[in-house]
């Protein structure tokens, strides 16, 4: 049985990675798999501490290569995060805490109103954050507003990025489950 456990788990977090490292290669704005880990690994790795770090490491070496090759004109030098990684990675908890809650049982439903709520959450959270001290917006509640306004745009690529790398990550794992019983119980 623990031999299962392990492999069961390694799966899931190689899964978890390549997901992650998807940023890497072009996508639309904001389609990203972002979302989708801290639900994963809410649902898969119940409430091990893995089910949190391994969507924010996964996340972390992800920014530092994206930092330090595509977006490396907007750093001077070596970067490892950027400005509003806080934002970004505490919705990522929070999206994980909301898995714990909302998927404990995985279906097509869950899925999508998990991904839905956590997509949401991410833009509300990312967009107070980047509205928070802006020069770029007035300190005021017509800022606010602009700043959520002005990532409207985005939320579209947030939400299906969501969604798809939720059908990806579930949708393979329950396949590969039905294929290899290793993956079944842990």
């Amino acid at each position: 049985m623990e031999k299962n456990t392990t492999v069961r788990t390694s799966i899931i977090l190689a899964l978890m990675l390549a997901a992650a490292f998807s940023r890497i290669i072009p996508h639309p704005a904001n389609f990203a798999p972002v979302a989708a880990l801290g639900l994963f690994g809410s649902a898969y790795l119940y409430k091990n501490r893995l089910a949190i770090l391994t969507p924010l490491v996964s996340m972390f070496i992800s920014d530092v290569i994206l930092n330090n090759t595509i977006y490396s004109q907007y750093f001077t030098g070596f970067a490892l995060l950027h400005e509003s990684w806080y934002w970004v990675y505490g919705s990522i908890i929070l999206t994980t805490v909301l898995g714990y809650f909302t998927l404990k049982t995985v279906n097509v439903k869950t899925i999508l109103t998990s991904s839905a709520v956590a997509s949401i959450l991410f833009f509300l959270i990312t967009n107070f954050g980047t509205f928070l001290g802006s020069s770029m917006y007035p300190q005021n509640f017509g800022g606010l507003i602009a700043c959520f306004a002005a990532g409207i745009p985005f939320f579209g690529g947030t939400l299906f990025g969501t969604i798809f790398y939720s059908a990806v990550l579930f949708g393979g794992f329950e396949f590969a489950k039905k294929q290899f019983p290793v993956l079944r119980f842990a």
